[in-house]
């Protein structure tokens, strides 16, 4: 009979990855934006009538235009934290909380892909 393993997923353990269906740029500042195309049969018709753009914008904020770019797919979400709190100190607490509820959300928007370390 095989043991079980009784580890539990801890999510700082995560890699984060971009979801290389969306683009982004950075400006000269670091301010990061998402951009999401607006495809399909109702995004057309929604932009022939009521306007509405081919390419959404999605702007970060100071955390995200911080945490994006450390996204590379070989940092681990703890990593990211580790360097969050080096940088933004007792502005980023509840740190591993705060940081974690961040990228769930990028992640449920689907701009990031979260992988299980090795």
């Amino acid at each position: 009979m095989a043991a079980k393993n009784n580890k539990k997923d801890n999510y700082l353990d995560y890699i984060p990855r971009y979801n290389e269906q969306y683009s982004f740029e950075a400006d000269s500042d670091g301010k990061v934006t998402i951009l999401v195309e607006n495809k399909g049969f109702f995004n057309l018709v929604a932009q022939k009538l009521f306007g509405k753009p081919k390419v959404t914008q999605v702007h970060l904020d100071e955390m995200g235009n911080f945490v994006w770019p450390l996204i590379d797919g070989k940092r681990t979400v703890y990593d990211i934290a580790l360097l969050v709190k080096e940088a933004f100190g007792h502005k980023a607490e509840p740190l591993y909380e705060r940081l974690s509820v961040y990228m769930r959300t990028l992640e449920q928007y689907g701009f990031i892909k979260m992988e299980r370390q090795m």
